[in-house]
Parts: structure tokens; sequence; C-alpha cells
């Protein structure tokens, strides 16, 4: 699998990142497929989160094995210094690591989020006390919604993040607005040397009244051909890796697609854009 640099991190990250949603919520059994295939399709760049259900408890056993060879990032939805530094220290735990690689703000989606996280006695207070302490390297945000690229951009305006993570695929990239701010923040990222994460690449409608068919909170895309076009049109973009999908069975067909991966020409993306149509941002309700 390609790997990218992230940003100033320097770190050569796999063009997917394992987002470890997908195995909060199965068996360990079943969480160690998963991790074991997207190791032997050469991720070495992991996402956990305490929200993402018992994934930390799920990982905590392959620590001993990896933990030298993959980049880990962990997140805090907490919004105030105290709660924030809590709950790192309770991820550290729940792993059975000593340190994080990156450790970001998490769904810092909207204004009101940011404003937050960054006030006196915020959530950013913590994570910069966390790496005057060696607790982490370096710091990112992270954030839904289609204020996410808007919000981000104010943030790098705020505090010198070193990455950001927000949603990007090619039925987002059809709505002119979600393009125009997208496109600024991956222009502002990369004069600032900002390592991109890309979350949602696979999302093809949000569920609406119809019954779950996959754990992902959105409907995923399960055609192997649109989502081989799907990754390879994020990864057309200029951004460093994309988070794996959260669902165990669709994840394989991510890792293959990206193993795939050949660069998308203007011809072939504008024919990917013209689909847009038949398919829906899953940011809708209290998501927009």
């Amino acid at each position: 699998m390609e790997r990218r640099r992230l940003g100033r991190t320097g770190h050569q990250s796999s063009v997917v990142t394992l987002g470890t949603a997908a195995i909060g919520r199965v068996e360990q059994v079943v969480a160690d497929r998963a991790i074991q295939a997207a190791l032997d399709a050469g991720v070495n760049h992991v996402d956990v989160a305490p929200t993402y259900g018992d994934a930390e408890l799920r990982l905590q056993p392959w620590m001993p094995r990896i933990r030298e060879r993959v980049f880990l990032g962990c997140k805090t939805r907490e919004r105030t210094r105290e709660a924030a530094q809590a709950q790192l220290h309770r991820s550290l735990e729940r792993l059975g690591v000593d340190r994080f690689d990156l450790y970001q703000l998490h769904s810092v989606g909207k204004p009101a989020d940011l404003d937050d996280c960054t006030k006196p006695g915020g959530a950013l207070e913590a994570l910069v006390e966390a790496r005057a302490e060696g607790l982490v390297r370096w710091l990112g945000i992270t954030g839904h919604t289609h204020d996410a690229p808007r919000t981000h951009l104010e943030a790098l305006r705020r505090f010198d993040f070193d990455t950001v993570m927000f949603p990007l695929n090619f039925v987002l990239w059809a709505d002119s607005a979600y393009r125009r701010d997208a496109e600024t923040l991956l222009e502002t990222c990369r004069q600032r040397d900002v390592g991109v994460h890309v979350i949602k690449a696979v999302a093809k409608d949000p569920w609406g009244e119809r019954p779950k068919t996959h754990t992902t909170w959105y409907e995923p895309f399960t055609d192997p051909a649109i989502i081989d076009r799907a990754v390879a049109f994020v990864l057309s973009q200029p951004v460093a890796t994309l988070c794996s999908v959260g669902d165990v069975g669709v994840l394989p067909l991510v890792l293959s697609a990206a193993a795939r991966f050949r660069p998308l020409d203007a011809e072939a993306q504008a024919a990917l854009l013209a689909t847009a149509g038949a398919y829906h941002t899953p940011f809708v309700g209290s998501w927009a």
C-alpha cells in the first residue's frame, strides 16, 4: 500500500488508516481478523477513540506486538481541560501504552464546538499540557458536518494544529459550497504543512427510516467497483490518508481499493462527479 507523508509529523502513513470504529462493537475474534487484515495490507496508522465502543480494549492485546510499528492516534470529545485530561489518561490505560503519536480534539465540526474547546479552561489546554509532558507528540482536530472545513480553517487561525481530519468524498465534492471550503482548507494545510486525514470516503447515503444493514451510522457503498472509484477519488486529492470504513465487512473492500489505487485524471474525476446526484450526504438533520 502506498505511503504518504503526514504533514509536519514526517510520518509516512499508509494511505488507509485503520479507523477502529469498526471493531468497537464486535467480539475480540472478529476484531482480531480485521486488525490482522489491515496489517497484512500494509496499514501502519491506527486511529482510535474512547467513543468507539470497546475499540481501545480490542486493540490492547495487539499493542505489545505492534506499538512501535504503527502511528497511534487517539481523540477526546470532552470540552473542558479537566475532563479531557482524565479521558486521555484513561485511554492510555485501556490501550496499555504510555504515549500517543497524535491526540486530537474530536468531533469539532461547528463553531460552537471550537469555541468550547479553545476558551480558557477548554480541552485544548489539556492537549497542550499532554504534549509538554511527553504523553503525546502531535496535536490535531477532527470534525463532521458540512461546517467542518470552515470550522477547521478557523481552528488553524487560533492554534497551530499539526493535523486535521474532515469528511471528503465525491458526493460532498459535487456540492459547490462544500468543495469551495474544502479546497481552501486543503490549500491552507499545504501552505502550513498540516497533515490531512479524510473520513467518510465511502459514505453513500443516510439511512433515514430504512433498516441498517451495516454498523456504520451512514449507508456505505458496498459495490467493489464503486468503492474503487470512491477511494481513488479521495486519494487523487492532496490528502495523506483516509480512515477506513466503520464496518468490518466493508473494510476488506476499502483495503483492496487502496492497493489498486491509481490517480484519477480530470476526465475520470468529472465522470464520477456526474454520478453524485444519485447519492446523498449523510450529514442531515442534527448534522446539517
